[in-house]
């Protein structure tokens, strides 16, 4: 599907991903992914703090609002939660978690799942899946829409955990 895949690898599109869990059928699923210059435990509270604002283009998706560029120190994820917000609207629900390794989400009918994976020399892998059970023409659509706005997602946290580790 058209793009379905950014910055990922074919083991990474291959392995499970909690979202897999939700959906049974699924006409779009996306893959996504970044090579994080910092050890996986600073990478994972930026994706938990997810649950604060959608950190990719601002002025689109959180109206304006500027995502937050500090950690403010949130508890961990726990289901049941709301997953994020934007705009100051809580939005969606945490549907799994692993703290320190994977948060996964689910907001107007799509489940994402952010996966956390240390690799060596203290780089980590941010890995993002998103499955939606949608007919395939739409579904082309909110891949590629899909695609922009998770690709700055993942850069923006990319950046902070980078810059936050010095």
């Amino acid at each position: 599907m058209i793009g379905d895949r950014w910055g990922v690898r074919d083991g990474e599109v291959a392995r499970s991903y909690p979202c897999d869990d939700f959906v049974t059928a699924s006409a779009v699923q996306a893959w996504r992914g970044v090579t994080v210059e910092a050890p996986a435990e600073l990478v994972w509270p930026w994706v938990a703090q997810i649950r604060l604002a959608p950190y990719s283009y601002d002025w689109f998706d959180n109206f304006g609002r500027r995502s937050p560029r500090e950690l403010v120190g949130l508890p961990e994820p726990r289901v049941g939660e709301r997953f994020t917000a934007a705009g100051g609207r809580k939005l969606g629900r945490i549907v799994s978690v692993e703290p320190g390794r994977q948060l996964t989400g689910t907001i107007i009918g799509a489940f994402m799942s952010y996966v956390v994976v240390p690799q060596e020399h203290g780089t980590t892998r941010l890995l993002l899946k998103v499955v939606i059970q949608t007919n395939r023409l739409l579904g082309i659509g909110l891949s590629v829409g899909d695609l922009v706005m998770a690709r700055r997602q993942l850069l923006n946290f990319k950046r902070l955990a980078e810059q936050h580790q010095q």
